[in-house]
């Protein structure tokens, strides 16, 4: 068990009930290579540069926002896996985002058409996500 701990791995403690609760353990902000986010900042930071609103954007507003955007994506993915299930499917498709987006009202904004009419998302936009 403390193997696990010292290397990141998700470990088990007991929860108010006695039942057993993963918990990930956090490695330091100083540690050589210790990865704190899954999307590349710089480009979460081109994005952000790519607004003509945006004048400043500190480091940690910068990754307070690739970090937002992996909850949401990770999130979202939940729940449309959740779709795919009850397709008796494992595979993720379209229909199961728009169901996921349907079924839950947190992600209402996202209802609609999927561009702005008048509106062209600039390339760094495309480059992010792929």
């Amino acid at each position: 068990m403390a193997a696990a701990a010292a290397n990141g791995a998700p470990r088990e403690e007991e929860g108010p009930g006695g039942e057993a609760v993963a918990s990930q353990a956090q490695a330091p902000a100083s540690a050589p290579g210790a990865r704190l986010s899954r999307l590349p900042l710089a480009r979460v930071k081109a994005l952000v540069k790519a607004d003509p609103d945006v004048t400043l954007a500190g480091q940690e507003a910068i990754f307070i926002l690739a970090r937002a955007a992996e909850l949401f994506v990770e999130t979202i993915a939940k729940d449309a896996y959740c779709c795919a299930q009850q397709g008796k499917r494992k595979t993720l498709q379209r229909r199961d985002l728009d169901n996921a987006i349907e079924a839950v009202d947190e992600f209402a904004f996202l209802e609609g058409e999927p561009f702005i009419s008048g509106y062209t998302f600039p390339p760094i936009f495309f480059m992010l996500i792929m």
